[in-house]
């Protein structure tokens, strides 16, 4: 889910609208009934875990600030990265729903983070079903890039792989404000791509030389400039549709 904070919607320039995708949108009664159910802000350091593997996990957390990875490390210690968790998202779904986390979250950056606690994330369905609605209609829409990023890792070669990854978070950013038409700032190192999209670092670093050679991607100092987004979408394939859920606002009210 994305509740982008006005906070950091002041340090980067508005986005050019290029993507249909826009967050899950609150009224104003449902974000103060969402403010009143978390915990208090909480900063957390860059590289501290919010959620650890393998232990208990009875809140969810609303990434006010700050850019985290939502992560498992292997038997041998390997780590694969599920996801890049943005401002405005949730931490924690689904490891709140199992006995112990599944995943672990660490910050890249500072970060700012709200906990909600799972009993009152319930509560909800009683007390405003609506906005409870809406927040699991977010998690949908969560398990929709989960899946495509099954299919990347899974049938995509290397260089579609890197591409879609980087037009993704080009396309979330853009929806909440922290990106322009075809750039944004975000500390994707190669050994963060290399973790996940199942490629080793120095084969990382020959598709980034090679999407620099044709003109189509630069990276430096953690700023993705995106040249031509409309080619790069070509070669990778790229469809926003798994971004672009329907709106439930708008299906909620025609039940009205």
């Amino acid at each position: 889910m994305e509740l982008m904070p006005k906070a950091v919607q002041s340090r980067y320039p508005a986005p050019v609208a290029k993507s249909n995708h826009k967050p899950v949108q609150l009224t104003a009664g449902e974000a103060a009934l969402l403010l009143d159910v978390q915990g208090g802000r909480r900063l957390v350091r860059r590289g501290q875990e919010i959620i650890s593997e393998r232990k208990p996990c009875t809140a969810l957390f609303i990434i006010n600030e700050g850019v985290c990875i939502r992560y498992r490390v292997l038997r041998d210690g390997q780590r694969h990265i599920l996801n890049i968790v943005l401002p405005g998202d949730f931490a924690g779904i689904p490891s709140c729903f199992f006995d112990s986390a599944l995943y672990s979250v660490k910050t890249l950056t500072d970060a700012v983070v709200s906990p909600v606690p799972l009993h009152h994330l319930v509560k909800l369905f009683d007390t405003n079903p609506r906005l409870a609605a809406k927040l699991f209609w977010s998690f949908a829409c969560e398990a929709a890039i989960y899946a495509e990023h099954v299919i990347a890792v899974g049938r995509r070669p290397a260089l579609e792989r890197i591409a879609h990854f980087l037009l993704e978070l080009l396309t979330r950013l853009q929806a909440i404000g922290l990106a322009n038409e075809r750039s944004y700032h975000l500390p994707i190192t190669q050994e963060i791509l290399s973790d996940a999209l199942g490629l080793s670092i120095p084969y990382v670093n020959r598709v980034l030389r090679q999407l620099r050679d044709d003109g189509l991607v630069n990276i430096k100092d953690h700023n993705i400039i995106i040249h031509d987004v409309d080619a790069l979408a070509s070669l990778a394939d790229f469809e926003r549709a798994y971004l672009n859920p329907l709106s439930i606002a708008d299906l909620l009210s025609a039940d009205d």
